[in-house]
């Protein structure tokens, strides 16, 4: 698969069909990407797994926090990674290594370790590079118009309401 771009509907057809998200290096610092994002996807539904090892056995956001991929509770759809790019492999390797492994491998901004797409991708396992799940649910669902950025997403559909602003979905159907 080409890394360097990614068709829209492969992002979204990613984003509609995982439920379960194990987001390696979660961080309990509201000021760092990792929290936000953590909080942005849980109040989409995803149903999110915090893994960091400095915080096991506490919770954040109300979600108790796993040291491992290994000791999450249920299977995972998707595992997201907030680590550098030189601690993918073992990242991935750990998620391969699962009784049942993840669908999707996504690594965030910055984050690319082609060696590590080519093994998950040989096992059957979806991968994304230097992207933001975040972002790319926005951008696909028009909500993130409202910062008044470009998404190239053109829809009349109505936005859905909210606690306090308007929060759009990713179906299109």
């Amino acid at each position: 698969m080409n890394h360097e771009s990614y068709a829209d509907d492969y992002i979204r057809d990613i984003l509609l069909n995982v439920k379960t998200v194990a987001m390696v290096g979660a961080s309990a610092n509201p000021a760092r990407p990792s929290y936000f994002v953590l909080k942005y996807l849980s109040e989409r539904g995803f149903a999110m797994l915090p893994i960091n090892p400095g915080l096991a056995g506490e919770t954040l956001l109300g979600l108790p926090v796993y040291a491992s991929l290994a000791e999450t509770p249920q299977p995972i759809d998707m595992v997201d990674v907030f680590r550098r790019s030189d601690a993918v492999g073992e990242v991935v390797d750990a998620a391969l290594a699962l009784p049942t492994p993840p669908k999707v491998i996504w690594m965030q901004l910055g984050v690319r370790d082609d060696a590590a797409a080519a093994r998950a991708e040989a096992r059957g396992v979806r991968v994304v590079m230097n992207r933001c799940p975040k972002i790319e649910y926005g951008r696909l669902s028009g909500e993130i118009r409202w910062s008044g950025v470009n998404s190239r997403v053109i829809s009349a559909k109505k936005p859905i309401a909210g606690a306090g602003f308007q929060r759009l979905g990713l179906d299109k159907r």
